[in-house]
């Protein structure tokens, strides 16, 4: 076997989570002994932090980890990122779409690196409003660019599942730094992100 996926947990952590989930299930009014409950709490405990490790990473060392020095000043566009997040609301899940976009200024990272620190924020309890803000405030630190764009659509399981219960709306935020706060440089990266080009 040349790989193996492999989780690792602080087993006090999970024991700790664990005794909290049983409670909630018990004032929930479950019977968290019968058979379908038994692992559910160690479940949930593991999805908890796998959900939430975006604390323990750092975005802007993650960029740097794959900075290169490249004379380039065209715009770099990575969309359609695919991203989930936890609303510190209600801690309810919102998912949906990023779009980002980046005119270097003497480097450039990879382009993975731009879907991880989605991931970095998006793993933590968030608000799409911050979630966009930081994205651009770690590549502006890092790669120190022209400009930045991000966009970002999601739909919120707090609108959908509970209170005004809203099946089809979908909250789009952004942030524009530097280049992107010209009109046409922004148009261009909106229309880049609108199209199919494949």
């Amino acid at each position: 076997m040349y790989y193996k996926r492999t989780e690792d947990y602080n087993e006090e952590v999970i024991n700790s989570l664990k005794d909290s989930f049983t409670n909630v299930l018990k004032f929930a009014g479950e019977d968290p002994q019968r058979e379908g409950l038994l692992k559910t709490p160690e479940r949930i405990a593991k999805a908890l932090l796998f959900n939430m490790q975006g604390y323990c990473q750092d975005a802007v060392a993650i960029l740097n980890s794959a900075k290169f020095h490249e004379d380039i000043s065209e715009m770099i566009v990575v969309k359609d990122i695919e991203l989930y997040s936890m609303c510190e609301h209600h801690m309810l899940p919102f998912f949906g779409k990023a779009h980002i976009a980046y005119i270097p200024n003497g480097y450039i990272t990879g382009l993975s690196k731009i879907a991880r620190v989605v991931d970095v924020f998006a793993k933590r309890l968030q608000v799409q409003e911050r979630l966009t803000t930081q994205i651009v405030d770690a590549i502006k630190e890092a790669l120190n660019p022209i400009g930045v764009a991000v966009v970002i659509e999601a739909k919120h399981l707090c609108m959908m599942m509970r209170g005004v219960q809203k099946q089809n709306s979908v909250t789009t935020t952004s942030s524009f730094y530097g280049e992107f706060e010209k009109i046409q440089t922004r148009d261009e990266f909106l229309k880049l992100i609108s199209s199919k080009l494949s």
